[in-house]
């Protein structure tokens, strides 16, 4: 397919598989889980609000406990992007209130 956006892999598991990757034009280039439309940042933000791993994996089915491990491991490792992303949405949302 030519000119597709370039998915670059951010985290990788042990194997070399993708755990997180980014990709321009997909979820606005936030990091996300796999090749997944599930962003990083949404994952955190609801694990601080208490959702349960065992919630998460419920509400979302594609995920497994690895893809929640993978977004924790993210997270430490970019804490700024993370928590930026997270303020920016809380930010779109209080708008639309």
């Amino acid at each position: 397919m030519p000119n597709a956006p370039i998915s670059e892999v951010v985290l990788a598991g042990p194997n070399g598989e993708a755990l997180v990757r980014k990709t321009p034009d997909v979820c606005g280039g936030e990091a996300r889980i796999r090749n997944s439309r599930i962003m990083v940042w949404l994952l955190v933000s609801f694990m601080r609000q208490g959702m349960t791993d065992g919630e998460l994996l419920a509400n979302y089915p594609t995920l497994t406990a690895e893809d929640l491990d993978a977004a924790r491991v993210y997270y430490r490792q970019h804490p700024d992007e993370i928590d930026e992303a997270i303020a920016a949405n809380e930010n779109d949302e209080d708008e639309d209130a």
